[in-house]
């Protein structure tokens, strides 16, 4: 709170000084010499109009100081440090970077381990049951792959978390961006299967011979080495570097990662939104096609979620600053992730552990 402190030693009549003078106790001195100076933190504002002896001593200004008595200008701080609370001396600004050991940091770490773990844990079911038709469906090679970047890209949101390093500045977006497009495009895969398997039964397709788990491998594979050269033009042109903002709050240095080639940033995640794209038109386009474990359905619903997840992200991540941009990145990148590992392998869970009949050949058969 700024307050102002009068200079009382100026009276129109005089009268006070006289008095004043007039006195010869130390302790008269002592109050005549308090009401003449301006304490260190405050600087003198000669008042408009009156002789030069008469004038205020205000505080002054954030991020400036005087050390001194009866200074008339304030002195400003390095760029790096900022005034205490006294306003006599500078002192280093807070730095700020989303911390492992805060409530949010560890909330998010918590979260992005207890999602692996899940994950994990799935992927561990189908690979057990991998003998059932619901888990050969769709291509079960194809799943585990999915679900193993699935794993990945919860793991990945930790490198977000800590303070920001030239390493890890580099990792988290060629990494996030680079295991989301496997996921994505082993989800186009799974999808291409369905409508593939579709027509390949139809008399005298010439699907069948493509069919197999080859334009599976060739789609996934094709597509992360499209998404490995958009991430090394970025590392080789511009690649992201720690960054000191020292403007984005007052009195505080916030630590973050700066994007380097803004471009290949948005290129890199263009090129997912392409996917994710393609992924809900093939998927919606195929949902009702007559398979007793067609798994469009599910996909279409997994994609509506990770395409609503990010497209609300984007004006969000805009107008947040500091810690809480990377907060709401890795929160997108779990809720996305979730939604896929949710909408995709859930009900095959269930079927799996809850309703064994459902996953045999009787039923499959019964129901085609």
């Amino acid at each position: 709170m700024d307050i102002w402190v009068p200079n009382y030693r100026c009276k129109t009549s005089g009268t006070w000084l006289r008095i004043i003078e007039g006195l010869q106790s130390e302790e008269s001195r002592q109050m005549s010499n308090m009401f003449r100076i301006c304490p260190p933190g405050f600087m003198k504002l000669t008042r408009k109009g009156k002789p030069i002896c008469c004038f205020d001593c205000i505080p002054c200004p954030q991020g400036e100081i005087s050390n001194q008595s009866d200074m008339d200008n304030c002195m400003k701080c390095r760029e790096d440090r900022w005034s205490n609370h006294k306003r006599d001396t500078c002192i280093p600004k807070l730095i700020i970077f989303l911390s492992d050991e805060e409530a949010l940091g560890m909330a998010l770490t918590t979260s992005s381990i207890f999602f692996s773990l899940i994950s994990a844990i799935i992927l561990g079911i189908l690979i057990h049951y991998r003998d059932t038709p619901i888990v050969r469906a769709n291509n079960r090679d194809i799943s585990y792959i999915l679900l193993i970047s699935l794993m990945i890209c919860f793991l990945c949101s930790l490198i977000f978390i800590g303070r920001p390093e030239p390493v890890t500045c580099i990792l988290r977006q060629t990494t996030f961006g680079m295991i989301f497009s496997i996921s994505l495009s082993s989800i186009l895969a799974k999808t291409i299967t369905v409508v593939m398997a579709f027509h390949a039964t139809k008399p005298g397709s010439k699907l069948r011979k493509w069919m197999g788990s080859r334009i599976s491998y060739t789609i996934i594979l094709s597509c992360s080495l499209f998404q490995f050269t958009l991430c090394l033009i970025w590392l080789f042109s511009a690649p992201p570097f720690p960054y000191h903002n020292m403007q984005s709050e007052t009195g505080a240095i916030v630590i973050e990662c700066n994007e380097g080639s803004m471009i290949a940033f948005y290129c890199v995640l263009g090129f997912l939104g392409f996917l994710a794209g393609i992924s809900f038109i093939t998927a919606f386009l195929s949902r009702n096609l007559p398979d007793s474990f067609n798994e469009a359905k599910y996909i279409t619903f997994s994609m509506l979620v990770f395409c609503s997840v990010w497209l609300t992200f984007i004006p969000t991540y805009l107008s947040t600053r500091g810690k809480y941009m990377v907060a709401v990145e890795i929160f997108a990148i779990q809720a996305s992730s979730a939604g896929l590992l949710g909408c995709i392998f859930m009900p095959k869970c269930c079927i799996i552990l809850l309703r064994p009949d459902m996953s045999s050949r009787k039923y499959l058969t019964k129901n085609n």
